[in-house]
């Protein structure tokens, strides 16, 4: 007989959710991996600190998926930009109407949930529209009054815990004028498109006519990383730069206009889109971006056997391939043309 486990423990709780639960075979598979990796934690030779980050990375990622989890089917837009753009700068203005315009189109926008852009950002699209995801930090004072006390707003310990909850609910991003924090949000997010390791979006930098940010700042290190060989002439396709509202908006819901996401099943690119590709139109298609397949054809189809059994869209038209592309950089163009049917 095995020794009876106090149902108020920690062990006690895991053992009584596993016995009830109704999570998949391939979710269960994952949950047995994270204690397992509890377990490797506690037998190893990691440091009190090691414990004390993974713990809490855990623990407020936890909080940030339950925060999230009621928008999940809601595109979402995050915002990134300065904390320290004040009220009188025309970027705060122009940020604020083109969140209101992302809210009007069905967007909420994500922010740090801090001063300068992040509350222009939301002050444009309204409380209701707004999810914040804050750093808690010792000269911040928290979350912006916008934002603050709603029950779509969790404040973090660490940044790359935030910096994944930012991007990873995230449709599409517009990037506004900021320091080394910008910066780097900025170009993580190129890196995981030009890697692979995010899905296609649309990324805007946005700057203000007449005074402008990004387009300088592109223009002296572009043309350096090509000449160094560093990155490749469709790395510049993965973001659009522009300082006008309206411009940015359309970029964003433009990009869905037609396509709507993608997933890997056994090797295989599948296109999820929301209206079939005329069979006249898929030729010229083939013609066009048969280059991007490794056997030179793109099909098009209905949901797998496996996204039916998961209710993955199952909804959605398909457009599949042997995808040989190492990012995502030259699948832009065969998204913008899926786009115009």
């Amino acid at each position: 007989m095995s020794p009876k486990v106090d149902p108020t423990s920690a062990l006690g709780r895991l053992t009584n959710l596993f016995a009830v639960t109704h999570r998949s075979p391939s979710e269960l598979r994952h949950l047995v991996r994270l204690l397992t990796a509890s377990g490797d934690l506690l037998e190893g030779d990691a440091s009190s600190l090691d414990i004390k980050i993974a713990s809490s990375a855990i623990d407020e990622m936890s909080r940030a998926f339950d925060m999230f989890a009621p928008f999940r089917d809601v595109p979402k837009v995050t915002i990134f930009g300065s904390a320290r753009t004040t009220p009188e700068n025309p970027i705060y203005a122009t940020t604020a109407q083109t969140a209101k315009e992302l809210a009007d189109a069905g967007f909420m926008v994500v922010t740090g949930a801090g001063p300068g852009i992040m509350e222009a950002g939301m002050l444009g699209a309204g409380r209701e529209k707004s999810i914040g995801v804050s750093i808690r930090l010792p000269f911040e004072t928290g979350a912006n009054s916008v934002i603050a006390g709603d029950e779509k707003y969790v404040s973090m310990r660490y940044f790359f815990t935030r910096k994944l909850m930012l991007v990873k609910e995230s449709h599409a991003f517009l990037c506004l004028p900021g320091g080394f924090g910008t910066l780097d949000e900025t170009f993580e997010l190129l890196t995981l498109a030009q890697t692979a390791k995010s899905v296609p979006v649309p990324i805007v930098m946005l700057e203000v006519a007449g005074d402008p940010f990004w387009t300088p700042l592109m223009k002296t290190m572009e043309p350096l990383l090509l000449r160094h060989g560093l990155i490749s002439d469709s790395d510049t396709s993965l973001y659009s730069i522009t300082d006008n509202i309206h411009e940015a908006v359309n970029i964003i819901t433009g990009f869905y206009a037609n396509y709507h996401s993608i997933r890997f099943i056994d090797n295989k690119l599948f296109i999820r889109t929301q209206r079939p590709i005329p069979a006249e139109h898929l030729n010229e298609m083939n013609n066009t971006f048969g280059y991007l397949s490794q056997d030179g054809t793109i099909t098009q189809s209905g949901a797998t056997d496996i996204e039916i059994h998961e209710g993955d869209n199952v909804q959605m038209n398909r457009l599949s391939l042997d995808y040989k592309g190492k990012g995502f950089a030259d699948l832009r163009p065969l998204i913008d043309c899926i786009n115009q049917y």
